[in-house]
């Protein structure tokens, strides 16, 4: 019998069978783990298995190649403490996602683990809207697909750096991205070291990094953004164009 003991967070669940179900946990040295809960369908299980809780999560099995079953028990119900707040709750709604559908199976990724808890964390604090951008940042990152916002990619400028090449992910200059601007994404000001942001900021951070995951990573697989994602924009956006 196989076996270990993590603590993670809870990613996602589907249904399987009458009663159980199937979850999908970040956890923080075993990567994305999936297994069988019993009981899932249940009351007191469904609260345990909130996309966003933190939980500490036992798992056994047979043999390496097998599903494995859970054992878990909730740690913090972080769900519960945005549920009031539709955009935080559609925000860690999509962290859950975007993980859940870009980490591959049984691969350590403690940074992302660390940053998602930190992320969670955030939510009870008036910078959690930035903090969200730099977790897409890095799981881009942590996937492979870093961008270099330190220096314009044509002239290798670091001052006045208001874009970001869609092509290379790389930053661009005012001077040097002017005769190109409407082909380039916005680069907001507090990824440049700026401190404040504004509504409009977030919205263009989540542009610059929804651009990447979309073509450099879910693309590959035919595939659009998740739709918890594409609705944490909208909302941001509706923010934005309301006030």
């Amino acid at each position: 019998m196989l076996e270990w003991q993590d603590n993670g967070i809870i990613l996602s669940v589907r249904g399987h069978g009458e009663t159980g179900g199937i979850a999908s946990i970040l956890t923080c040295n075993h990567g994305r783990a999936m297994g069988y809960v019993y009981g899932a369908t249940s009351t007191k299980k469904r609260g345990v298995l909130e996309p966003g809780n933190l939980v500490s999560v036992h798992w056994k099995a047979k043999s390496h190649d097998q599903l494995g079953t859970f054992t878990l028990e909730l740690e913090k119900s972080l769900a519960a403490e945005v549920m009031e707040n539709p955009i935080k709750l559609t925000a860690m709604q999509s962290a859950c996602a975007l993980a859940d559908k870009t980490l591959p199976e049984r691969e350590k990724h403690t940074s992302v683990y660390e940053g998602t808890k930190a992320l969670m964390a955030s939510f009870g604090t008036d910078i959690w809207t930035p903090t969200y951008i730099y977790w897409e940042l890095g799981l881009l990152r942590e996937i492979g697909f870093a961008l270099n916002l330190s220096k314009c990619v044509v002239t290798s400028t670091t001052e006045n750096l208001i874009y970001v090449s869609p092509k290379s992910g790389c930053a661009v200059s005012g001077e040097a991205g002017e005769i190109y601007k409407e082909k380039l994404l916005s680069l907001p000001p507090f990824l440049r070291g700026e401190e404040g942001f504004e509504d409009g900021d977030i919205l263009d951070g989540l542009k610059l990094t929804g651009h990447f995951l979309l073509h450099r990573v879910f693309s590959q697989s035919n595939s659009n953004l998740p739709e918890p994602r594409l609705r944490l924009e909208e909302k941001i956006k509706d923010a934005v164009f309301s006030g």
